[in-house]
């Protein structure tokens, strides 16, 4: 069997110019990386912030487990089969972090016939927009520490500097460490740690800006810390929003990249789903939406993260109203929702599949709410029976949803014709009635407990005195109207990772919030998460290599 990257490396990808004309795109609007990448210059291309008609499809999943669930690879499938049945279809999608290509999950581009590509330009350094963002980040540390060092006016509080320093690599070391020593020449001493780049509220901002205008008032607006006086110091307070919006100048504007079938997809921006809102770029999505009658979009992990994030935050703030959601689902997940272990997945386990299913069921009542319409796609493993894969046909018709078995791993497009027909009918009813689950007046607190109650179905939200206070601070600073950004284990309902299935009544823990003002949201973060990877015991770097061509070997 071939691999991911034996698969793409095989494909004949066109020329970019190509892709740009089939979207009718001028020469003067596409800025070429080379043969099969390019940046688009919108203003040129005459698509303004608002886009265009496009329906917008969201494919999200079930809880995601070791088995796998294939979100991306769906979402490629998808919009290839949506284009083999005559619809003009634009894909939309985030950008790959180096940490996950290096570490355990590996890249981010699809897998088997369902891939974008150049799959290892893509996967590794593409078109810097990372690095421009990390720099643009790490521009503005640099300020915080030198006007300390320089006499601190501003009278920053450095007890209370909430800016950490990123890297878009996994590295566990780099996670708490004491800074500035060394002698007075250094600056002085605190203790401080590294984020992922991906974590980082700079590519939150970037994002969700509508533009160049934007991006720059939205980095001017990041709190960086605290005065003696507990009063919040910004980005605009030590003059840095401008540097830092050159630097992001060219990483604004989306990347123009094509599926293994020659398809379009714009692949732009990749905040982490459950440190903030796991969605490509506004500014990609709506150029998709003027540039195709049928754009597929993706949000990180489960719908109870990248979906309720979607939703809440991304469509709130850009205006967007959805068409439809496509819930990935496979077999061997909900096997393992069922209670099976891993090892043991190959094997018939009608049962299993039934207790599983329960998770499915409770992510297609959480997407009704929004008022999306919902369709399941079955994201097919050869070890998947006929009789496991009937019992997902009946547990999604018995929530009034159909069900389609897609093989567009082994089929590209092909084996996604099915759903694509049943999306473009579900898309094209117009019977969405898309809504957010709070309203932008509600307390911050009762934000979070109404996605603790009626997306996790949690029993009470558990946030201590400190918590509540900081929250109503910032409400009367002037930041309650904010949407809230839940951050908590992506493989369950509650906050605990081992709590599979759909599970009621639990307490949601609160344990710390964070402001990020410039991207627009309040970070809950419930439970234990992490912000900086580690490696693994053995990770995927110890097999990357170059052989003797001078390929890439070992990325997958």
């Amino acid at each position: 069997m071939l691999t991911d990257i034996q698969i793409s490396r095989a494909a004949k990808l066109q020329h970019i110019s190509v892709i740009a004309d089939r979207l009718g795109l001028s020469s003067d609007s596409v800025e070429p990386y080379g043969h099969y990448k390019a940046k688009i210059d919108l203003a040129a291309a005459g698509i303004g912030a608002d886009g265009g008609n496009g329906k917008l499809i969201l494919v999200t999943a079930i809880n995601p487990t070791p088995a796998g669930e294939g979100k991306t690879t769906t979402s490629v499938g998808l919009a290839d089969a949506l284009c083999r049945i005559g619809h003009k279809t634009v894909l939309a999608l985030r950008e790959p972090s180096l940490g996950p290509c290096f570490g355990t999950k590996g890249g981010a581009t699809g897998g088997g016939y369902a891939q974008v590509g150049p799959m290892e330009d893509i996967n590794l350094h593409f078109t810097g927009d990372f690095h421009a963002i990390t720099s643009a980040h790490n521009l503005l540390s640099a300020m915080i520490d030198n006007h300390i060092h320089w006499g601190n006016t501003l009278d920053i509080d450095v007890r209370r500097i909430v800016w950490r320093r990123v890297l878009d690599i996994n590295d566990r070391a780099l996670r708490q460490i004491v800074q500035s020593v060394g002698g007075v020449g250094n600056g002085f001493p605190r203790e401080s740690g590294f984020d992922i780049t991906v974590a980082s509220e700079v590519m939150a901002i970037l994002c969700l800006a509508r533009d160049l205008n934007d991006l720059e008032e939205r980095l001017g607006r990041i709190v960086i810390g605290y005065t003696r006086a507990r009063t919040p110091v910004t980005a605009s307070d030590l003059k840095a929003a401008g540097a830092m919006a050159v630097l992001l100048a060219q990483a604004i504007k989306p990347n123009l990249v094509q599926t293994l079938e020659g398809n379009p997809a714009l692949l732009h921006g990749g905040p982490f789903a459950n440190i903030a809102h796991g969605c490509n770029s506004v500014i990609a999505t709506r150029a998709a939406m003027a540039l195709g009658d049928f754009v597929v979009t993706e949000a990180g992990f489960g719908a109870d993260l990248g979906a309720e994030k979607f939703f809440d935050i991304k469509c709130r703030q850009a205006g967007l109203h959805p068409a439809a959601a496509v819930i990935v689902a496979t077999v061997r997940a909900l096997k393992m929702n069922g209670g099976i272990a891993k090892a043991d997945l190959g094997t018939e386990d009608v049962e299993a599949v039934r207790r599983g299913s329960v998770n499915l069921i409770r992510h297609i009542e959480n997407m009704r709410s929004f008022g999306v319409p919902v369709v399941v796609a079955i994201n097919h493993f050869t070890s998947d029976t006929a009789a496991e894969i009937a019992v997902l046909h009946e547990v999604a018709a018995s929530q009034g949803a159909e069900a389609h078995v897609c093989r567009h791993w082994a089929d590209g497009g092909a084996g996604a014709e099915d759903l694509a027909h049943a999306v473009a009918a579900l898309a094209g009813a117009g019977t969405a009635q898309f809504a957010p689950l709070y309203s932008d007046d509600l307390p911050l607190i009762d934000k979070i407990t109404t996605v603790a109650t009626r997306i996790y179905r949690a029993g009470s939200v558990a946030a201590s005195a400190a918590i509540l206070a900081q929250l109503k601070r910032w409400e009367e600073a002037g930041y309650g109207h904010l949407p809230v950004c839940m951050a908590k284990t992506q493989y369950s309902f509650s906050a605990d990772p081992t709590l599979l299935g759909a599970p009621t009544g639990h307490v949601l823990p609160v344990r710390e919030v964070k402001l990020s003002a410039g991207a627009g949201f309040v970070v809950a973060i419930c439970g234990e998460i992490m912000t900086m990877p580690g490696l693994p015991r053995v990770p995927a770097a110890e097999t990357i290599r170059l052989d003797e061509k001078g390929e890439i070997e070992g990325l997958f």
